[in-house]
């Protein structure tokens, strides 16, 4: 548009021109002759054409020398970005590396935590058969009698808990806990559960009093840690604001070999603080002893969470547990409505809320069955429940993973591999 516009101004000024000099012309021809008056048109005009085009020319270098700084400036520009961009690409490349080297260096750690795990294992299954006597023992009595006395005696059970650790049949539950009165998810509590080779399942209160007799619940607890870490590191890409409580027996936190190795492991991974609420039964607390309390101490320095759950006396020195560096405890549904004095409660069930929340305590309300419970917790000002209402726990598969026979009417909660 700007070029058409010179052209036209260009063909005006040439118009203009000639006029002037036909009058001129003209004019001199009443007093030389037409002649000399034409010749002096044609050089009048020549001139001035002349010039106008020296203007034009003058105009036209400046309109090219701004374009070519423009050029200039965008080269320049063009340059700074594309350094910049190579800078850019060369830290992108120093953290995809960095990251690289540190999810290495976890790998290792794991594997390392493994292998000392099936040192031990094989250490302690060897020291164990060598101690239990051939002979049958007693027939037993509580959670484990259902499954045990189908066994027959305690050496075949402890066969079965061999068996299903060293083939890798420990199956990692996961079950809701719900905020309230939303029930928005905000965590999932992590259960074993062991399975025989005929694909049974063998629940916790089955087998943890045999194993734990025979030293091997820390290689459960190990084995149930290890996967809560690969699952919250799945979550994490999705949602930071979910955890999971893992639950920790009290005879891991009595060994004195592995629960050292335990907090080296949790210390490579502090990372996940805020995503991994290690969870100790009232019972392996209070018999925790002094050294006890110091491993729990550990985790919760290095920004752990503690929780206590099983909880049957309510006469509790929460000042304490505060100190220790437990944030969490779990009470059954029926002792929050129907059991306060008899566990001892220091205040009515209107009040525990809050006496919990003057020691920096959550309150977890722990099977929660029907919704007539669910109302008269939130009398209680209850902030978090876990239940069959809520949810069931469900295993944990990997979409990889062909389900077992036995587990496949379970529903699964699929995870995608990272990547």
């Amino acid at each position: 548009m700007t070029d058409r516009i010179s052209g036209i101004t260009r063909a005006l000024v040439t118009l203009s021109v000639f006029f002037v000099c036909a009058t001129v012309g003209a004019a001199l021809a009443l007093f030389t002759g037409w002649p000399v008056a034409i010749l002096s048109g044609i050089v009048g005009f020549i001139a001035i054409q002349q010039v106008v085009s020296a203007f034009a020319r003058r105009r036209d270098k400046r309109a090219l020398a701004k374009e070519m700084t423009l050029l200039r400036k965008g080269h320049l520009e063009f340059e700074t970005a594309l350094h910049e961009t190579r800078m850019r690409l060369g830290e992108l490349d120093g953290l995809i590396e960095e990251r690289t080297s540190a999810s290495n260096r976890k790998i290792v750690s794991e594997l390392q935590v493994l292998e000392s795990l099936m040192r031990e294992f094989a250490q302690k299954i060897s020291r164990t058969a060598a101690a239990i006597p051939a002979a049958p023992v007693r027939e037993q009595r509580g959670p484990a009698s259902a499954y045990l006395n189908t066994l027959g005696e305690k050496n075949v059970l402890l066969e079965t808990i061999r068996s299903s650790l060293e083939e890798n049949r420990v199956d990692l539950y996961l079950q809701p806990i719900v905020s309230l009165p939303q029930r928005k998810l905000r965590y999932y509590e992590a259960l074993s559960r062991l399975r025989a080779q005929d694909g049974q399942v063998i629940m916790p209160a089955q087998y943890i009093e045999v194993a734990g007799a025979a030293g091997l619940m820390s290689i459960v607890d190990n084995l149930l840690l290890f996967r809560c870490v690969q699952i919250v590191r799945r979550l994490t890409q999705k949602s930071r604001d979910i955890g999971i409580f893992c639950n920790i027996s009290g005879e891991t936190l009595a060994d004195a070999e592995f629960f050292p190795q335990f907090v080296e492991y949790m210390q490579n991974n502090r990372d996940l603080a805020g995503q991994i609420i290690f969870e100790f039964n009232q019972q392996a607390v209070l018999k925790a002893g002094v050294e006890g309390e110091k491993n729990l101490t550990a985790l919760a320095t290095m920004g752990f969470a503690l929780s206590m759950d099983h909880v049957e006396s309510l006469a509790i020195d929460f000042l304490r547990l505060k100190a220790i560096g437990f944030r969490h405890i779990k009470v059954r549904s029926h002792t929050l409505t129907r059991g306060m004095n008899a566990s001892g409660s220091p205040v009515a069930a209107e009040d525990f809320k809050k006496l919990l929340t003057r020691h920096g305590l959550n309150l977890i309300a722990e099977r929660v069955e029907d919704e007539k419970t669910v109302i008269q917790l939130l009398d209680y000002a209850v902030d978090y429940a876990q239940g069959y209402l809520f949810g069931e726990p469900r295993a944990v598969r990997e979409e990889s993973v062909k389900p077992v026979n036995a587990l496949e009417s379970a529903p699964v909660i699929p995870f995608r591999k990272a990547g």
